[in-house]
């Protein structure tokens, strides 16, 4: 097996191979073991179908409708018809990654064996992902309970053919037209396996994982940006010493101590307290940065912690249990990834903060201890980076917005059956694009903090080594230097880049070595 294709087997998967499978187009492929699970699994279901008795989601209608039994003429249209009248979302498109992620994680599920669909069900999910077919999938219609019901409803119509669905070549297309050009034929469904389709958190779930993946590198990005912000303030590195973080042994607070104490190794420009401009202390947004990029380390490997336990679960209502039992359950619902999600969006609020806070700092002539205002080059003449603090704080206005809780927040639904729900699919979205804004606002003070050690540079004081190798890292991706007032934006988009793709920090490994 190449290391592009991924194996799906009955006990879960990986953060890595969501993303393999999402973002970078790994193939799927089923277990034998899985195959077999999903076999064993059907024959229970069938069994139960075959009695006189209703069992819910085999044999009788779902949410508030599941008092009514379904009769083995109408299975097959109710199984269709759930589908049908799920596949309710609104809004604009989802991006591929989501869907991707949403149907993969969907797959790990069914071949988990809980769910009791057929094996050529779950074959032709893994046929649908291998050939870059992406349903399209809207902005709003999951309430985070009962699982990410339309998303996942959106996707169970293109397996059976109908409704839109985005092409390999980017272009939307009817479903059915890009199953048959790529020789695969729509599912039937029949009992139990629409509503297998639609009952999991995996929206939300894929969108976690995805997250952590981003925020990984973003804060790694933030320790060396917060060591170039104190570096060109004149700081004192001596906050960061190992003994003073082994009395309060937060590890993220340590991990981020030791990942600015490398970068600022060598350094020329720290130490400076008692020069021109005595300073008994540095301001808490360079003193304490280890404090606070640490609690959102260490709240990371708290929502990496829930990501992992929810990938090794099989969610679905009613589940096949090993012992052969069908039971109801309230596993859908999405309350611990949800609340893991709002905590991203708070820590990742709060360490956009403190960027912008330094930023706002070098760019003060009156508490940047000598640079020149807003590090312009001829100040008065020239801006300099006045408004790209503008635009900094602008972002991190909205990043504190998104950081309410949508898990705080229920609205009940389905006639009362479904009265507390999660929110969790909410609080994924709003996640992406706190993710976003943060890669940006790091951006900024990375593009204002190279400025300025170039700035100390060029009055006689040697940057770290690390430092050095950011600042030309930076410079060679296209975000120019000191100088002259100049169309900024392109500047700060090529910053982004640097930053967003984890080139900033491929740039600084070489000299410090693997930061955490």
């Amino acid at each position: 097996m190449d290391m592009h294709t991924v194996v799906v087997g009955t006990s879960g998967t990986t953060a890595e191979d969501v993303v393999a499978v999402a973002r970078h187009g790994a193939r799927v492929e089923l277990s034998a073991a899985a195959v077999e699970a999903l076999a064993a699994a059907r024959l229970v279901v069938d069994a139960l179908a075959a009695k006189p008795e209703p069992v819910y989601g085999v044999s009788t209608g779902f949410g508030a409708l599941a008092s009514r039994h379904i009769s083995p003429e109408l299975r097959a249209q109710l199984q269709r018809n759930i589908v049908r009248s799920h596949a309710a979302g609104m809004g604009p498109r989802v991006e591929r990654e989501v869907v991707r992620a949403l149907m993969f994680l969907r797959l790990k599920t069914l071949a988990s064996g809980h769910t009791g669909v057929r094996p050529g069900v779950a074959r032709t999910m893994a046929d649908v992902l291998n050939a870059g077919i992406t349903p399209v999938v809207h902005e709003y219609g999951s309430l985070g309970c009962s699982g990410d019901l339309a998303p996942l409803s959106h996707c169970a119509l293109t397996l059976m053919g109908e409704g839109e669905a985005e092409g390999p070549d980017g272009t939307v297309r009817p479903a059915g037209e890009l199953l048959a050009a790529h020789g695969i034929a729509p599912v039937e469904l029949r009992e139990k396996e629409g509503l297998a389709l639609l009952n999991g958190t995996d929206g939300m779930l894929g969108m976690l994982v995805m997250a952590l993946a981003d925020l990984k590198n973003l804060y790694t990005s933030a320790d060396i940006t917060a060591a170039l912000s104190l570096e060109a303030l004149l700081g004192t590195e001596k906050v960061l010493a190992p003994e003073l973080h082994a009395i309060r042994p937060h590890p993220g607070q340590g991990a981020s101590a030791d990942n600015m104490l490398r970068v600022l190794a060598g350094s020329g420009l720290t130490g400076h307290h008692q020069d021109d401009a005595p300073r008994v202390q540095d301001a808490y947004s360079v003193r304490c940065a280890p404090q606070v990029n640490g609690a959102g380390r260490d709240t990371l490997d708290y929502a990496a912690v829930v990501a992992g336990r929810e990938l090794a679960s099989s969610v679905d209502n009613p589940v096949v249990l090993s012992d052969g039992r069908v039971e109801s359950n309230g596993n859908f619902h999405g309350a611990p990834v949800a609340y893991a999600l709002d905590f991203l969006a708070i820590v990742a609020a709060d360490l956009g903060s403190i960027c912008e806070r330094r930023t706002d700092r070098l760019l003060d002539k009156n508490r940047s201890h000598g640079l020149p205002p807003f590090l312009a080059d001829d100040a008065g003449v020239d801006s300099g980076l006045m408004i790209a603090q503008y635009t900094q704080a602008a972002l991190v206005s909205e990043m504190k917005r998104l950081a309410v809780p949508a898990s705080a927040d229920s609205i009940p639904s389905s006639a009362m059956q479904e009265d507390h729900v999660s929110m969790g699919w909410s609080a994924a979205r709003k996640l992406r694009t706190a993710v976003d804004n943060l890669a940006r606002i790091v951006a900024v003070e990375l593009y204002a903090a190279t400025r300025a050690v170039e700035i100390r540079a060029a009055q006689g004081l040697t940057p770290a080594p690390a430092s050095q190798a950011a600042v030309d890292a930076l410079r060679a991706a296209g975000a120019e230097g000191p100088g002259p007032d100049r169309f900024l934006a392109p500047d700060l988009a090529a910053a982004d880049a640097f930053v967003r793709e984890g080139r900033l920090v491929a740039a600084v490994e070489p000299v410090t070595g693997p930061l955490a």
